[in-house]
């Protein structure tokens, strides 16, 4: 009887097993295959590609088909091998590839969006192709008759797309920075509520249905984590990145979520910890710990004769403070903050080095992340860049792959 794979938590440097080039332009996603070693990617040069290892180790396109115009995302089912483009002009394609992927048969095409389109999600248990485009709209159709099922209009371009499958809520984060939850029913869709909580756009989200979170990454360099499920609205600030949040990905069962960076930076954050909310910023017209004036506060500067100070904020407490009295700076892990921040001098003290101990690893892609994908099973991770290049990294000792398999027998 074969054992359990027990994936491992991401802790070690990844190592990269294969780079894949050949792209005339920008590979927008890729996946990794499950149970093959494969690797299916759609680029700005309109190619969809089918990457199979050969005996030489090396991958080669086994599929190389090139579609009307640029091709902008894509979705792909491992069950019924069913692949979902979404193209440069607006029509999403879908296509049935073969049991040895050598070959890709057109199934149907949807005129989806009047525009490039964004994301794409095939839903098997509800047969819904969902997906968003450069003309504000968010779409659902049948993928059985191909029929328009519904649409709804977002405040601005989505360039993230969820869904929960238990409760038909899909979640649309947009270049506005706005996340917006809708109900969807066979042919209509209701609004359930907005939030916002970066302060540049929305660039990818991410869903754990078991914990029922949402992860959203944004240009503003952050990913916040919303308790949706909670239903409390508490929502945790993640501060790892020294660029715009390009992509992410969630491994279920060591709870860990991927983060990366335009600059190629690859956050894994560990999400099995008790995190805490960063405090809202208080207002004050004085430092609240020596009470000297801000500079907009003329009437205690006229009183006290003195000088305005500009106003900061602690990010372990929140309150206003001068610069004198916060001239400490720390991490706060558990508050999200992996570099250091500004914090009171108080707080600093009584922040204890297992406060300080780091809830992220990080580590450098070498090239600029456009999209990632992830397969826990092998530790897998897969990055495209604006590069032209696909890069497949493992989290495991090379020699562990064979000897995590081998003890399933």
């Amino acid at each position: 009887m074969a054992a359990e794979i027990q994936p491992k938590p991401l802790t070690r440097k990844p190592i990269l097993l294969q780079r894949m080039e050949g792209s005339q332009e920008v590979v927008n996603m890729a996946v990794i295959v499950p149970k093959e070693e494969g690797v299916i990617s759609v680029s700005e040069d309109r190619t969809v590609r089918v990457w199979l290892k050969r005996d030489s180790g090396q991958y080669w396109p086994s599929i190389y088909h090139a579609m009307p115009s640029p091709c902008s995302c894509m979705s792909f089912n491992p069950e019924t091998r069913r692949l979902s483009i979404g193209l440069d002009n607006g029509t999403i394609s879908e296509f049935i590839l073969s049991e040895d992927y050598n070959k890709m048969t057109s199934v149907k095409n949807y005129q989806a969006h009047q525009s490039r389109v964004t994301m794409i999600l095939f839903v098997l248990e509800l047969e819904w192709v969902l997906s968003t485009g450069q003309d504000k709209q968010f779409a659902w159709h049948c993928s059985e008759s191909g029929q328009r099922l519904g649409g709804y209009r977002t405040s601005a371009v989505a360039s993230g797309l969820q869904f929960d499958v238990e409760t038909r809520h899909v979640f649309i984060g947009d270049h506005s920075g706005q996340v917006t939850i809708l109900k969807l029913e066979q042919e209509n869709c209701t609004l359930v509520t907005t939030f916002r909580g970066h302060t540049g756009g929305v660039t990818a989200l991410c869903w754990d249905p078991v914990q029922r979170v949402l992860f959203s990454g944004s240009s503003d360099h952050s990913v916040i984590m919303w308790d949706i499920g909670g239903r409390k609205g508490t929502a945790i600030e993640l501060q790892g990145h020294n660029d715009k949040v390009q992509a992410l990905s969630y491994a279920q069962h060591t709870r860990q979520l991927i983060s990366c960076g335009g600059d190629g930076g690859i956050v894994v954050w560990n999400m099995d910890v008790e995190r805490q909310e960063t405090p809202e910023w208080l207002d004050s017209d004085s430092c609240q710990k020596c009470d000297q004036p801000f500079f907009w506060n003329f009437k205690q500067m006229w009183d006290s004769k003195k000088i305005g100070l500009r106003q900061h904020h602690c990010r372990k407490c929140g309150k206003a403070v001068c610069g004198k009295c916060s001239s400490k700076r720390s991490s706060i892990p558990l508050m999200g903050f992996e570099f250091e921040v500004r914090v009171c001098d108080s707080c600093h003290e009584a922040i204890t080095d297992e406060e300080r101990a780091p809830t992220a690893t990080f580590h450098d892609s070498k090239h600029n992340i456009v999209h990632v994908h992830f397969d826990a099973t092998r530790g897998w991770l897969l990055t495209s860049g604006t590069d032209k290049v696909i890069k497949v990294l493992s989290f495991c000792k090379r020699k562990s792959l064979h000897e995590m398999y081998k003890n399933c027998y």
